[in-house]
Order: structure tokens, then sequence, then C-alpha cells
């Protein structure tokens, strides 16, 4: 048996298949977007240039023990916050 035979074997013909383009919308995490839209509100943007000039003096400095474990935390507080009120409505 031939190559032809073990196509036709298969369910192959000596055609290559064309694929069926799908047109699939891609897919958004309703929770990144929200997180997105949230952290654009004045408290995260506050917080959040806290953590960028907390991440600044503590790159400037050689040694130094200071880490932005509160600016961070503050920053991901102040979003999640925000998220937690509008997260919920957008899912079905």
């Amino acid at each position: 048996m031939g190559l032809r035979g073990e196509e036709m074997l298969e369910g192959r013909s000596g055609e290559p298949e064309v694929e069926e383009e799908e047109e699939e919308a891609e897919l958004v995490d309703p929770l990144t977007a929200v997180r997105e839209h949230c952290e654009q509100t004045e408290k995260c943007v506050k917080a959040r240039e806290k953590l960028e000039l907390c991440g600044a003096r503590v790159s400037a400095r050689s040694h130094t023990q200071e880490e932005c474990t509160e600016e961070l935390f503050d920053f991901l507080h102040a979003r999640d916050h925000c998220v937690a009120h509008k997260l919920f409505k957008n899912l079905k």
C-alpha cells in the first residue's frame, strides 16, 4: 500500500486541507480591563506616584534597607477597592 492508500485509509485526500478560519473575538479578561480603568482614578494615581517616588529613592541609594512595601500595598489596596465595586457588574 502506497502513500495514497494510507491517506485514504486515514480519511485524507491528496489535497491539502483548508482549515476553516473561525472569526473568534479575542477574549478579554474583565478583571484586567477594570484594573486598567481603576488605575486611572485620582486615588490610584496618587498612590502610584508615591510608589514610583519611593522606587526612585530606593534605586538612587546603593546601601539602604528601605523597601517600598507600604507604598505598594497602599496602591494595591486603592486599586482593588475600586475593582471590587465594579468587577461583578461586568460578569454574566
